[in-house]
């Protein structure tokens, strides 16, 4: 007797769904501890602090990137299970727009601290906060009405995801003085007058950033456990 190997459009969608928040977690929380080790005053040079913080960058694509492609996957993934029926030109506007986001990303990283990275960081901007009214809208009027998305585990799922996006525009508002107080810190050296502003500043931003850890690991929880 042998059993049959086979495997379905959706599970593969399902499989890099799990991949991409892998790398999406996965790298962010290695930004999280090179950011960490940047603060660490006493414990390294400027030089390989600012050599961390180039790292830091470098692997900051990654979760970049995992995000944007997480946009378009979600929705196939949703038209595909049946969970919510989808015409083939949203699929494929979801996809263009991912496309978009993507190619942002990578752009503003390949040309930093360039006047075409600016306004690559704008347009990102304003596509983050369309998704985030996107999001957010959908899952209320989910929770509400118990349509488009029926499922009250999925609807919570899609508010969690606009939430995710309006805490990482707080993440790029906080983190917005760090660029010229990094200026003054290359400038003038490290000194309390330069390092303290600066670490408060940091701190700011890092409350936000274990708000989108929560919400990640929330949406991770409502995805597999499907407790409604």
């Amino acid at each position: 007797m042998t059993d049959e190997f086979s495997v379905g459009y959706y599970q593969i969608l399902v499989f890099l769904h799990l991949l991409l928040f892998v790398f999406w977690l996965g790298a962010d929380v290695g930004v999280f501890i090179l950011g960490q080790h940047f603060r660490k005053r006493q414990k390294w040079s400027l030089p390989q602090r600012l050599a961390l913080l180039q790292l830091l960058v470098n692997v900051d694509i990654v979760p970049r990137s995992a995000w944007a492609l997480m946009v378009p996957l979600t929705l196939t993934m949703v038209d595909a299970g049946g969970w919510w029926e989808l015409p083939i030109w949203g699929i494929g506007l979801a996809w263009i727009i991912g496309g978009i986001w993507l190619w942002l990303v990578w752009d503003a990283h390949i040309h930093d601290q360039t006047e075409r990275a600016k306004r690559d960081n704008k347009i990102e901007s304003v596509l983050k906060i369309g998704l985030t009214i996107f999001y957010l809208g959908l899952g209320i009027v989910s929770l509400v009405n118990g349509a488009p998305l029926a499922p009250l585990w999925l609807a919570t799922k899609a508010l969690m995801f606009g939430l995710i996006f309006a805490a990482a525009i707080m993440i790029d508002v906080a983190f917005k003085p760090v660029g010229p107080m990094l200026g003054t810190l290359i400038s003038e050296g490290s000194s309390d007058a330069t390092e303290i502003p600066l670490r408060r500043t940091m701190d700011r931003t890092r409350v936000w950033v274990w708000v989108v850890y929560a919400l990640l690991l929330g949406t991770a929880f409502f995805g597999h456990i499907k407790p409604f």
